[in-house]
């Protein structure tokens, strides 16, 4: 089986963990802020914050932004359920901004009007998640100038979008948000096993996600609400969780950071390689926005299923029956039976219920050859007949 993502992990990568397993700290030693320190310089932000997982930074994000009951926090339904739930568990309300049809991302024009019939409404969001799916970035610039005029913050989903850029500049620096958060899943383009990173300007969110991070807990005394009463003195100053990465996590996240460039490089090499093999098939392969450099996590065709005789599902079940480990990305958020307990329905959200209907996401990652992307395109070309 050819899978449609998978991680690479070399001998470096490995005598990393061990030398942590060899060590005197499991967890919460030297490794944690050493891949913090790497990340932030890489993106060119002041503070990174290491966490278990991508779903939790999320989390915390909501929380230092003071998302709660009451709130409302708008994202894209063309995302995995993460992206919405995060607001969910602040006891906020989430609402949805339909897809942009060429980049699949979430839609500016679309946010534009929405935001316009909310404000006469007097129900504006607190927050906008924007999702860089595939890793292909958001129009950032357009999101943060709506940002301005109608008060909302921004917490940029880069789960999928590690090693690249938007406009010249790294993804992460936040530029044009509050809060970034990446994931380190194994089948995302660095891995620490599970794990995630939230990035921000900002001091005093920096602080905050710190916090929630651990319990609530402070050991620093100018946050205290009176000096310590000895060496082993901390303060829980705030509800928080039990969301820290390991040691042993953070090892191999900071191991593979060498080798993110080329990893991402050679994702553009095969993303090339693709193109120009489905020149001739019926299907319509990934656009790139100019203002941007994807960390392309993904290769998503769109199958021109009026040029078809199979169904979608026809042409997805072939290729799994050739051991061809095609996925899809994603269900649209709010037709999960979860989100339409809630009211929403079919059709709220047009754009993205068409590209459910056609996608696939073809083999993308660190170590896939020519020779496996030529099976893909003839188990591709046969399941297409």
């Amino acid at each position: 089986m050819i899978p449609y993502g998978r991680q690479d992990i070399s001998e470096a990568d490995i005598q990393a963990v061990v030398d942590v397993l060899r060590s005197d700290f499991l967890t919460q030693g030297p490794a944690v802020p050493a891949f913090e320190q790497a990340l932030a310089a890489y993106c060119g932000v002041s503070h990174a914050i290491a966490v278990n997982s991508a779903t939790s930074a999320l989390h915390i994000a909501c929380l230092a932004l003071g998302v709660g009951p009451g709130d409302l926090v708008w994202t894209s339904p063309n995302t995995f359920v993460a992206s919405a739930n995060c607001a969910l568990y602040c006891g906020a309300d989430v609402d949805f901004v339909d897809i942009d049809a060429r980049t699949y991302n979430l839609s500016v024009g679309a946010l534009a009007r929405k935001l316009a019939q909310a404000k006469l409404a007097g129900r504006l969001p607190k927050v906008v998640i924007p999702v860089h799916l595939t890793g292909q970035p958001c129009d950032m610039l357009a999101i943060h100038a709506l940002g301005q005029e109608y008060g909302f913050k921004i917490i940029e989903d880069a789960s999928h979008a590690i090693g690249g850029k938007y406009r010249g500049e790294p993804i992460g620096n936040c530029r044009y948000s509050d809060i970034t958060v990446f994931s380190f899943h194994p089948v995302k383009i660095i891995t620490s096993a599970e794990g995630g990173m939230a990035t921000t300007q900002d001091a005093q969110l920096a602080t905050s996600l710190q916090q929630l991070r651990s319990h609530g807990i402070t050991r620093d005394p100018e946050l205290m609400t009176h000096a310590p009463d000895g060496a082993w003195y901390y303060q829980q100053v705030t509800l928080g969780y039990n969301y820290r990465m390991t040691d042993m996590q953070a090892a191999l996240g900071l191991s593979q950071m060498a080798r993110l460039d080329d990893f991402v490089a050679h994702r553009h090499v095969m993303a090339r390689r693709y193109d120009a093999l489905l020149a001739d098939f019926p299907v319509i392969t990934p656009w790139q926005h100019p203002a941007g450099y994807s960390g392309l996590h993904l290769y998503v065709i769109r199958l021109q299923t009026e040029r078809l005789t199979q169904t979608h599902r026809d042409v997805f079940d072939s290729l799994r029956a050739q051991s061809i480990g095609v996925n899809l990305h994603y269900i649209p958020v709010h037709i999960q039976p979860y989100y339409e307990a809630k009211g929403f329905r079919l059709g709220d959200f047009p754009e993205a219920e068409h590209y459910y209907s056609q996608a696939i996401s073809l083999p993308m990652y660190a170590t896939f050859t020519e020779e496996q992307q030529d099976r893909v395109i003839e188990a591709l070309r046969k399941a297409l007949k």
